[in-house]
């Protein structure tokens, strides 16, 4: 068994879908239901005694300086890539810390603390299976282990969430792959979770975490959002 020792929470993004709501404010700091995102993340990793906190900022990166002082142990780390490459720039920028961690994106509502459990067996991402059709990223597992991802989506799966946690042998392994790929090929474009799904999957033994509908929201659009919070529906 392992155990999280800290977490990198990627919070840099544009947040472009939920326009208009963030050309002023960062997704993650976006209140949904008079409670910041972020907020439930950090909240709910702290309840699970995890403190070490990594927030990687560039969107509005100013508006974030303020967790700071909030939260003790929490540190901000500043992405200078954050507008020209993919989410990849985040994780690495983040690199040192990929040891023992749990890896979240910011923008996520966590309702259940369970899910961000500290404790686990391998590495992997945590999931919730569908019978019906998404277009979210979908993974195939066979005797507990991923042995394939659709970006398409597709029915009768694993519905993939960020939410992953990492050994410190795979997150040396993870750390090794990300500067490859971005210092020497320059790929720079992709998603930082392609690494071990896409370009090295042979390399890492990654399992899933049960999740249950309702656990954890991820809001993709505004419309999305004023199905949860309806004073956005002057938005639209």
């Amino acid at each position: 068994m392992y155990e999280v020792k800290r977490a990198i929470i990627m919070a840099a993004g544009f947040g472009k879908r939920l326009h208009p709501v963030t050309l002023q404010i960062p997704k993650p700091l976006v209140k949904v239901n008079g409670a910041r995102m972020i907020d439930t993340i950090v909240r709910n990793l702290r309840k699970n005694h995890i403190t070490e906190i990594y927030v990687v900022v560039g969107y509005l990166q100013e508006q974030f300086t303020s967790l700071e002082e909030e939260y003790p142990g929490l540190k901000i780390i500043c992405n200078p890539y954050y507008n020209t490459c993919n989410n990849i720039s985040s994780l690495y920028v983040a690199r040192e810390y990929l040891e023992d961690v749990i890896i979240l994106d910011g923008d996520q509502i966590i309702y259940n603390p369970d899910i961000l459990s500290p404790h686990f067996e391998r590495s992997g991402y945590n999931c919730i299976w569908t019978e019906k059709y998404t277009h979210e990223w979908l993974l195939s597992v066979k005797e507990g282990i991923i042995c394939s991802c659709s970006r398409s989506g597709g029915e009768k799966g694993w519905q993939l969430f960020s939410v992953s946690r990492w050994t410190a042998e795979d997150g040396q392994r993870l750390k090794r792959h990300l500067e490859f790929e971005f210092e020497e090929k320059h790929n720079r474009q992709i998603f930082w979770d392609d690494i071990a799904l896409f370009c090295y999957p042979d390399q890492y033994r990654l399992g899933i975490y049960e999740m249950q509908s309702g656990d954890i929201i991820e809001i993709d659009s505004l419309e999305e959002l004023v199905v949860i919070d309806a004073h956005y529906k002057l938005k639209i």
